[in-house]
């Protein structure tokens, strides 16, 4: 967390920015019955802010064949001046980051492996880093960024960042920032798997938000229930498994209807290590040998 504070000191918020494609809808029901085969439910895109767990922004499309592309308004109007944008590879849209240099909003993306890059001054070089400025996209869409390359288990990875001072933004941070995207990916899972966004009971278009926006208010409160644990146990919320708060709520309903609490987060606090909420520490068998920033 001491990276995500040091983030936060330089930047509004640390966003991690994904699109998901929904599971089919039943066929069971009367709307669908005569369809050849299950409709998917539409796409999602989901802006999580990474320091906090939570989703800051959601927009639903009932187009499962939306491309993530067509999500770059959505994210351009809800991203405000001094954030930091953590974006996946399928979002590489030249003139949307010339978009978001304008707009004062910094990212860190993963470039094509074909990318045609011009460079202007080597900021880094070393046998396992490099750190370069360079021009990219062509005519109007023609912008500087930096690419940042590290070999990382015998394969090099690149990283794309429109912020080009490597004083403000070292290349190490860049990197350790980046793998703080995979929030975003877990936050999807505990939707999908844990509250059961992967099953859709209804079928028209309004039920299917109706359930969309539900689950993720559900997760937020979750997120929030995890945290008011974890800080009377005072331990970092990475010690705590969201999945087994919420399978525990059925324990706490269980006490409170016999009289032994009426304080959720009190019962979970107390009986963490009972109800497996706090983690079992895994033994790190091959660590990546990648640079990180503060832990």
């Amino acid at each position: 967390m001491v990276l995500l504070a040091w983030a936060l000191e330089r930047y509004t918020a640390v966003l991690a920015v994904d699109g998901s494609t929904l599971d089919a809808l039943l066929r069971k029901l009367k709307l669908l019955r005569d369809l050849p085969k299950n409709p998917l439910a539409g796409r999602i895109l989901a802006i999580l802010d990474v320091a906090y767990h939570l989703p800051y922004h959601l927009v639903y499309t009932p187009n499962a064949q939306a491309h993530d592309h067509g999500f770059w308004p959505a994210i351009q109007s809800a991203v405000s001046a001094g954030a930091l944008l953590l974006l996946d590879a399928g979002f590489i849209d030249f003139a949307c980051y010339l978009q978001l240099t304008q707009a004062g909003v910094t990212f860190i993306t993963r470039p094509k492996s074909n990318l045609a890059a011009q460079c202007l001054r080597v900021f880094t070089r070393t046998a396992t880093l490099r750190d370069t400025l360079c021009w990219i996209g062509k005519g109007e869409e023609r912008q500087q960024v930096r690419l940042i390359e590290i070999l990382a288990r015998g394969q090099w990875y690149r990283y794309l960042t429109n912020e080009c001072d490597p004083a403000r933004l070292p290349a190490e941070m860049v990197i350790a920032l980046y793998s703080y995207r995979w929030r975003i990916e877990d936050a999807f899972a505990a939707v999908k798997r844990l509250l059961g966004l992967a099953y859709f009971w209804v079928g028209a278009e309004n039920g299917v938000q109706l359930q969309v926006w539900a689950t993720w208010l559900l997760y937020a409160v979750l997120v929030d229930l995890t945290d008011a644990v974890a800080e009377v146990l005072q331990r970092p919320f990475a010690d705590l498994s969201l999945e087994m708060v919420y399978r525990s709520l059925y324990f706490v309903t269980q006490a409170y209807h016999r009289g032994e609490t009426t304080d959720a987060v009190a019962y979970l606090a107390a009986n963490a290590q009972l109800l497996g909420i706090i983690k079992r520490k895994r033994k790190n068998k091959s660590p990546a040998p990648q640079p990180k920033g503060p832990t």
